[in-house]
């Protein structure tokens, strides 16, 4: 991957981030006995950060592959298609 703008950088890294606390919370959740709802309620947050996470570099993507219309792909070397089938994948 190349080096994205530092802004959108700081976006992912930052959902990153709230993703990894959200995670810990989990495996203390889990550590401690805590009820199938709060571990399943932490589990969905923690799926809801990484899928913003992705969106994000998807759409950075995006942006960059419309950026640069004459090649038709991004700086990372993926075309239209293949960002549809990575974003989709995050679905």
């Amino acid at each position: 991957m190349t080096t994205p703008e530092p802004e959108a950088q700081r976006k992912v890294l930052n959902r990153l981030r709230r993703a990894r606390g959200q995670l810990d919370g989990v495996i203390a959740a889990v550590e401690n006995g805590a009820s199938c709802r709060d571990v399943v309620t932490q589990l969905a947050a923690v799926t809801h950060a990484l899928n913003r996470a992705g969106f994000l570099v998807v759409s950075t993507a995006m942006e960059d592959c419309l950026a640069g219309p004459d090649t038709g792909e991004s700086r990372d070397g993926l075309t239209a298609d293949d960002l549809e089938k990575l974003f989709l994948t995050l679905a």
